[in-house]
């Protein structure tokens, strides 16, 4: 098997923007057991977080999204993630996604909206490749 292009790793420091919490409508998959986790950092029922920020896409279930692509659980006024703590995978696991990492210029595309992406340490294929593999996107 061929060596990915990153075989050296990539930088990445999050800077807690926010810019992957919000924008253009998307997915954010979430299991049962992370809507668990959710629900019980925020005190509220499972049922609750489910009929207020999840919605059924198929099979699946994606968090919801306010009418400007903002997660529901993104805190304008901060910035920051009010579920941080119990995240999904998919929020975990940023920007090492598949399809992030599939060339050299998807990896520049999100560096465009990603001020993280390409500063701070250097970060080795072996974690690269961990996170990536968590979930396919």
């Amino acid at each position: 098997m061929d060596e990915p292009w990153y075989k050296d790793g990539l930088q990445f420091s999050c800077t807690g923007c926010g810019n992957c919490c919000t924008g253009p409508a998307g997915y954010v998959w979430v299991s049962e057991t992370e809507i668990a986790q959710i629900a019980e950092l925020r005190q509220q029922s499972i049922g609750e977080i489910k009929i207020f920020h999840t919605r059924l896409v198929g099979a699946k279930l994606s968090l919801t999204e306010f009418a400007n692509g903002d997660c529901t659980f993104f805190d304008p006024a901060t910035r920051r993630c009010t579920i941080y703590a119990a995240r999904p995978t998919q929020c975990r696991t940023w920007p090492f996604w598949r399809s992030n990492l599939r060339s050299q210029e998807a990896w520049n595309r999100m560096r465009q909206t990603c001020p993280g992406a390409g500063q701070g340490p250097l970060i080795p294929l072996d974690i690269i490749e961990s996170q990536a593999s968590q979930l396919e996107l």
